[in-house]
Formats: C-alpha cells, sequence, structure tokens
C-alpha cells in the first residue's frame, strides 16, 4: 500500500475513534440511557434525560450545561413521557435518533428520517443547542432539533418556512411551568397575504408582529440593530424565515412563547445568575390583535381618552357600545357614500403598524406613487402603505383589499398608511390642511407687524416681567432643588451597589401652579373633598379644559411623607399601563406639596366590597376582572416596565375604580425601584400595612416581587369573601381571613367564603380557582408563592394547580386600626414575636 494511502487510512480511523467517543456525540454503537449526559464539545449545552415536579414524568431534553438555573431550550418526547427510568435514546439500524422504553419495547419517539444510512449515520450536540442527524461520511444533515422546535427560540434558528419541504417551524408553550406538553399559545409565521409573524391562542390570534418593514417586524418597535443583536429576515424561493444572531458569542440569549401567552426575550446574567427579562409582547391593550376592531386604529398614549377611533372615512358600527368605550365591534364605511370613480383620494394616517396584512396584495416593484395608482384604479383597494417602509424611504407596495384589522399608533416608530376616502371625506381633510395653513399665515403676518412694535415696547415689558419670570425661575430651582437633595425612600434603603442617581437626572414631571390648583379645588372646599389618608387629605377638582382631577396634599402639619412624595413624583410618571394610576404632575410652592392624578370616579375597591349597600354593584364578573387587573398590572411592575418595582403596599384601599369599573394600582410612594437585575432587598424601615405584610417583611424587612405576591393574594381573598383580613372570625381575635380561607379549604368547604352576595352570579369552579390561587400566594415561603405570570396563567387557564401549604403567619389584632403611614416606634405581636421598629399601618 502506498504511503498516502496509508497516511489517509491512519487520518480516517483516528478521526473515527475520536468522533465515536466524543462526549457530545451518539452513534450506531453508543446510545445514552437514563442517568447518562452529552455535552456539546465547549461544554455550553447538555442533553439527557429529566424530571420536573413528577417524576414518574421523565423526558429527554436539551439544557444550559454552565449556568446555575436549569433552563430547558427543547423537548424530544414533550407529549409523550417515559413512565419510569429504562429510557435509551439510541440511533436504530435504519439510521434514525429514537427514543424507546426498553423494558415495554415501547417506541417513544423518532427522527423518522427516510433512506437513512443505517452505519453511517451519528448525532452531534452542538454549541449552539442544536440537535443534529448527519452522514458520518459526507456531513449531510438527515435531520436537526431546530427544525422542530418546543417553546424557545435560540440565536440562529429560523422561524419560519422551508418552500421545498413544506416545514414550518413555530414556537408552542409548555402547558404549564411543570408540564412541557403542547400548551395553548404558538408561536409562528403566517404566509397568507404578505409574511407576518402572530402569537396565538389555540387558533385565535392574540398578538401580531407586522410584516417586516426592511428594518424590524413593523409591530416591535424595540427591534433594532445593535452592537448585540442581528436581526435577519429571508424570503425568496426556498425559504421565508426570520432569525436573530447574537454579536457577542459570550452572551447567552433566548426566546420564549411562555405558559400565560407571552412572548418573551430574556439574557443570562452572571452577576446575579439568573435571566433578565428584557422585552415583552402583549404589553398594552392595543398590542392584542383586534382590540378596537376592524377598520380603526387604536392609541394607547391618552389615558383620559377612548383609546379607539374610526380611520378616516369609517364610523362606529354600534356607537352605543362605542361611547361605552367597548371598541371591539369596529368600524365601517359611513353610508350612503361612493368612492368608486367619484373624485375619491387618500388620506394620511401617520406612524402606525400597518393593518394585517393577510388581506393585502404586494407588488415589490412599485414605488409609492405607482402604488397609489394602482389602488384608485381598483374600487375595492381600501388603502395603501409602503411594503418595506424602512428602505430608502419606501419599496414595494401593499395594498388591502378588505376589512383593516388591528392598525394601532406609534409615537416614535411606524409608517404612514394611505386610506381611501370619498370626494367629500377627502374635501374635508383638505380643507382641514388648508385652514392650518391660513392659521400660519395669519400668525406670521401679524408676526411681522409685531416685531417693529416690539422694539417700542420692549424695555417697559422686561421691566414688568423680569420680576415675575425671576421668581418663576426661583420656584424652578427651588423644585429641581427639592428633587436633588431630598433623600428619596429608594435611595434611603438602597444599598451602595443599587443606589440611584436620578435626583440628577431631568425631571419629566409636570410642575401646576399653586394658583392653578387652588382654582380647580374651589380653593380646597370641603364639599371638594374625597378623603383623607395619612399622607393628607384628597381633593376633586377640575382643571380650565374640563379634565377632572385628583389632588393628594401632603398635610402642612405632618412630620412624614416627604419621602414618599418624592418617589412617588420620581416613579409612577415613568410607568405606563391600564391598570395603574396616571399621575399628571405636582405642585411644590410655598409650603405646599401636592401630586395630581387623573380623577377615578368610583373611588377604591375597599368602598364596594367591605360594604353592605355597595358590595351588591360588583358581581362575580366584575370582581374577576378586577382580579386579573389588578395581577396584570403587579406583573408589569415585576416584569415588564422599564423599572422593576416592588410596591409594597397593595390593598384594597390603593386599587382605585374608573368610570368602566376597572382597576388601577395607585399609592407608589413606599414602592421600591430595584437597580440593574436586583430581585430582592432588605430594610430597617418596613412601610406598608398590617395584614398585607408577608412574613419575611414584617419580621425581618426582607422584601422581594414575592412580597407583593403575598399581599395580592391577600386582597383576591378578600375581593372573593368581602371581608377584611383584619376581622375577626369565629369569634377567636388571633384568626384572620388567610387562616379561616385555609381551615375552610382543608375541610372542602371552601365555597363557604365567597361573599353571599354573589350567590346567583358565581361559577363555582372559578370562584375555588381564586381562593386555591390566593392560598399558594399566602404561602409563609416565598419559593412556594408562584410568581406573578404564573398567577396570571393559573387565574386565565383551566390547569391543574399545586396544593397549597398551610399558612401559619398572621397578626394578632391590637389597639385601633389605622389606615395611615406612622413614623416612629410600633410593636405588636405576631406568631408570639415582638415586632418593633416597624412603619406600620
Amino acid at each position: 500500500m502506498n504511503p498516502a494511502k496509508m497516511l489517509l487510512y491512519l487520518f480516517l480511523y483516528f478521526y473515527l475513534f475520536h468522533i465515536s467517543n466524543s462526549i457530545d456525540t451518539i452513534t450506531s454503537s453508543q446510545s445514552i440511557k437514563d442517568g447518562d449526559v452529552i455535552v456539546s464539545s465547549r461544554k455550553i449545552f447538555a442533553l439527557g434525560f429529566f424530571s420536573l415536579r413528577n417524576p414518574e414524568k421523565r423526558y429527554v431534553g436539551i439544557w444550559y450545561n454552565q449556568i446555575s438555573e436549569r433552563t430547558f431550550v427543547w423537548v424530544a418526547n414533550r407529549d409523550n413521557p417515559i413512565s419510569d427510568k429504562s429510557g435509551v435514546l439510541s440511533i436504530n439500524t435504519e439510521g434514525n435518533l429514537v427514543l424507546q422504553e426498553t423494558n415495554k419495547s415501547v417506541l417513544v419517539w423518532q427522527t423518522n428520517v427516510a433512506h437513512a444510512p443505517a452505519l453511517n449515520t451519528i448525532a452531534l450536540l452542538l454549541d449552539t443547542g442544536n440537535l443534529v442527524l448527519v452522514r458520518n461520511d459526507t456531513r449531510e444533515t438527515l435531520w436537526q432539533a431546530f427544525d422542530h422546535p418546543t417553546n424557545t427560540l435560540l440565536p440562529n434558528m429560523k422561524l419560519g418556512l422551508d418552500k421545498r419541504t413544506g416545514l414550518n417551524r413555530l414556537l408552542t408553550s409548555w402547558k404549564s411551568p411543570d408540564d412541557p406538553g403542547t400548551g395553548n399559545f404558538s408561536f409562528g409565521m403566517d404566509i397568507i397575504g404578505f409574511p407576518q409573524v402572530f402569537l396565538y391562542k389555540n387558533d385565535v390570534k392574540l398578538w401580531r408582529t407586522g410584516s417586516w418593514t426592511g428594518q424590524r417586524l413593523s409591530g416591535v418597535p424595540e427591534m433594532t440593530q445593535n452592537y448585540i443583536f442581528k436581526i435577519t429576515f429571508v424570503d425568496n424561493q426556498d425559504e421565508l424565515f426570520i432569525s436573530y444572531a447574537i454579536n457577542n458569542p459570550s452572551i447567552l440569549s433566548r426566546m420564549l412563547t411562555n405558559e400565560s401567552g407571552f412572548q418573551q426575550r430574556f439574557t443570562w446574567s452572571n452577576q446575579d445568575e439568573r435571566w433578565i427579562g428584557f422585552w415583552s409582547a402583549p404589553k398594552e391593550q392595543c398590542d392584542y390583535y383586534g382590540h378596537c376592531g376592524p377598520n380603526s386604529n387604536c392609541s394607547p398614549y391618552h389615558a383620559d381618552e377612548f383609546e379607539c377611533t374610526c380611520l378616516p372615512g369609517f364610523v362606529p358600527k354600534n356607537p352605543q357600545e362605542w361611547f361605552l368605550r367597548d371598541g371591539s365591534g369596529g368600524c365601517k364605511r359611513k353610508p350612503g357614500i361612493s368612492t368608486c370613480q367619484s373624485g375619491e383620494g387618500f388620506v394620511k394616517v401617520a406612524r402606525v403598524k400597518a393593518p394585517d396584512a393577510s388581506v393585502a396584495r404586494v407588488d415589490m416593484n412599485l414605488g409609492m406613487k405607482a402604488c397609489e395608482e394602482k389602488c384608485l384604479r381598483n374600487c375595492s383597494c381600501f388603502a395603501y402603505t409602503s411594503a418595506h417602509a424602512e428602505i430608502n424611504g419606501g419599496i414595494g407596495c401593499l395594498t388591502y383589499h378588505g376589512d383593516m384589522m388591528d392598525t394601532r399608533t406609534y409615537t416614535n416608530a411606524g409608517q404612514d398608511l394611505f386610506v381611501r376616502v370619498d370626494a367629500s371625506e377627502l374635501a374635508a381633510y383638505a380643507q382641514k390642511n388648508s385652514k392650518r395653513k391660513r392659521r400660519l399665515a395669519l400668525i406670521i403676518v401679524p408676526g411681522v407687524v409685531g416685531v417693529l412694535l416690539l422694539g417700542s415696547c420692549c424695555y417697559y415689558l422686561w421691566r414688568r416681567h423680569s420680576k415675575r419670570k425671576g421668581e418663576k425661575k426661583r420656584q424652578r430651582r427651588r423644585e429641581l432643588l427639592f428633587f436633588s437633595s431630598t433623600p428619596r425612600l429608594s435611595d434611603h434603603e438602597a444599598s451602595p451597589s443599587v443606589k440611584s442617581n436620578e435626583g440628577s437626572r431631568n425631571i419629566d414631571v409636570t410642575f401646576f401652579e399653586l394658583s392653578t390648583v387652588v382654582a380647580a379645588t374651589e380653593d380646597f372646599s370641603a364639599n371638594n373633598k374625597l378623603g383623607q389618608g395619612g399622607f393628607g387629605p384628597v381633593y376633586k377638582g377640575k382643571l380650565s379644559n374640563g379634565q377632572e382631577i385628583a389632588v393628594k396634599r401632603l398635610s402642612t402639619t405632618s412630620g412624614q411623607g416627604i419621602l414618599e412624595f418624592k418617589n412617588e413624583v420620581l416613579l409612577i410618571a415613568k410607568l405606563q399601563h391600564r391598570n395603574l394610576v396616571r399621575i399628571l404632575g405636582c405642585c411644590i410652592e410655598e409650603d405646599e406639596k401636592m401630586l395630581i392624578y387623573e380623577f377615578m370616579p368610583n373611588k377604591s375597591l375597599d368602598h364596594f366590597i367591605f360594604d353592605e349597600s355597595r358590595k351588591v354593584l360588583l358581581d362575580w364578573k366584575k370582581r374577576f376582572d378586577i382580579i386579573l387587573g389588578i395581577a396584570r398590572g403587579v406583573l408589569y411592575l415585576h416584569q415588564d416596565s422599564r423599572l422593576r418595582i416592588i410596591h409594597r403596599d397593595l390593598k384594597a384601599s390603593n386599587i382605585l375604580l374608573d368610570g368602566e369599573m376597572n382597576s388601577r394600582i395607585s399609592d407608589f410612594g413606599t414602592a421600591r425601584v430595584f437597580g440593574g437585575e436586583q430581585i430582592s432587598g432588605n430594610t430597617k424601615r418596613v412601610v406598608g400595612t398590617f395584614g398585607y405584610m408577608s412574613p419575611e417583611y414584617a419580621l425581618g424587612g426582607l422584601f422581594s416581587t414575592k412580597s407583593d405576591v403575598f399581599s395580592f393574594g391577600v386582597l383576591l381573598l378578600e375581593i372573593v369573601s368581602g371581608k377584611k383580613n383584619s376581622s375577626i372570625f369565629n369569634n377567636d381575635d388571633s384568626s384572620n381571613l388567610i387562616r379561616w380561607a385555609w381551615e375552610l379549604w382543608r375541610d372542602d368547604k371552601a365555597l363557604e367564603i365567597v361573599d353571599s352576595s354573589l350567590a346567583d352570579s358565581c361559577p363555582a369552579s372559578e370562584a375555588l380557582r381564586c381562593i386555591q390561587v390566593g392560598l399558594l400566594c399566602v404561602q409563609d415561603s416565598t419559593t412556594d408563592r408562584p410568581s406573578m405570570s404564573t398567577v396570571v396563567f393559573m387565574l386565565g387557564n383551566e390547569t391543574a394547580l399545586p396544593s397549597p401549604k398551610q399558612p401559619t403567619f398572621h397578626f394578632k389584632r391590637f389597639q385601633s386600626e389605622t389606615d395611615s403611614t406612622s413614623t416612629g416606634t410600633k410593636s405588636s405581636t405576631v406568631n408570639e414575636v415582638t415586632i418593633t421598629a416597624l412603619d406600620a399601618r
């Protein structure tokens, strides 16, 4: 044999020997049994058998190998678990990767590749997290896990369609955090019309990404190319998919379709050893598909206005529902008009997520002018826009031929949509534009004359106003000095590693003049007084533009509240969610310090549920909606807002009700902002309300997101029962609502908790679910309590719930109850432990 061939044979021998003994490989002669693990070459991912809550259900999956939190990215037999530890993953005689129960000779799962070379096939676990089945001689990929994802999208995975084979890669949620079976939610590409990606609940559209604009998906303004992420969209004759890559391979990232119906993206923090969520959808009402119905536009940015408006040329289908702020019926063409060859034209709707492209037709060869002409010639064309709006000013043409669904407005993103209107509507819009131009001219011409006059009177005006302007500057300086020098509540408690320096930043808050507030409240008239708290009185007012407001006035005789005042102004101004009360601004002048809120006409939740005559106004459906609203609001604070916030004082009196009885979380004076990836903290200044405090917070000053979960659980039980946690139960002054609810639950009498006024409106199964979720939330151990995302999932889905553990923590009643924050020292007995130095309500 010549030396060259000998060298080649030796190379192949050692190569194959290395492959057959590699820890990242399964060969026809090597399998893995339950208990074995294979690891990718750089030890990033591992593959093996695992169980979750039920040890009798065994799965084969892939997880991150080098991080402390076990995180699964793919499961082979997600809907067909093995009942014991007899499982074996191997390559069979046909060259397929198969999972079997050996003691029963049962085939559990297989790759099912036709014509695989039996003795020439190996399976490799790659450092990308992909499990591939390849021909060992040619390295041809026969099958890969990336083509069959479960609930996770990893970098470089493709979400979309292989047009050659018909394979559609999509994500599907787990059934629950403890069950990787196929759940109710899926996330995938829709190729009808112009391609876009949808989040579905079963077959119902829940959220839409919008179509590709050339740089991002139109419904995901946050999707930008940056130094961390690179987004790829491919649409050619072979494939249609979207994927993302990480420029820095040391960063671990994943996208998840979770069990609660949210699409989320995470990165791993080595410093804090946990996953950090930095994007989630849907996150506001206008994100939900069809929130305002067909032929409408949704804008979430004006909380005092209805978010739904009809597109130009359309009117509400049901004016009565529209008046009641229910836009789900959508809009219809104005009656008695013609938009077909009758002098019609187009009106621009700016900065929107273009409507659902399922009813759109695309022509990538047309520019915007030709697109307009094409749509105008076709009477069935209702609107048009650019296909790739962010490439060279717009490429391609999308025309809409049917009801336009799921349009929404953005402030600094989106594209222009041109909607077909009749001649009279077109003239009306043109007249509006003309009036704007005339108004501009009327401003400019007198302005020129005014400049000539200004010279003669400017000295007089300057003298007259300089004193007033100087006072305003001094007032603004006092305001800035107040916020930069007064220690904030979160600063007062923060460890050096998480202290905030927001006091030195620009304050994005509207400052009201004292005279404006005095006029709005009729000089703080007693007739306008809404209530009294530890902070001070609250007044109703009306601004000169007709807007109703609530004014929270810090008592001038109180020695407390400055920290809370500052904390609330700087914090709540940065938040925006339909279940949070909205702050309009503040007033700091002379000795006055006031917070100005949107007015909530139905006061607070305790005004209803604890009053025998008013509680009947809240039937079960409304109470359940209030519970869900509070849960979503707290989830937003914990996970989806720009800041990670622990409220620390969730209770019935801090849940306000708007005109439609929607719940709004209020009173952020004691809230805590977490810096970076922090999720817990401690304090020597315990603030909050007895009866709602978690044991670790009341006893040791330790607080986290799970502290709010505890308070939510108490609040949930109060809403269901119509009773305060501090009430006396069974004539035992050491008992409370938590203990009473647990005892009835233990004795299978939980429905006795339900408020008697709900007898005719309350489904037993839904009430039992709420009671069980409430008891899960008030468990003593923080690790036993669910997260708020799990709470939202449990409340909204008919899935099996874990059994709660017996709660042991409760406050004995002492002295007289108060609902105000106090400084100084209080003491009470909690489970025979004396509590001192508590700021208690």
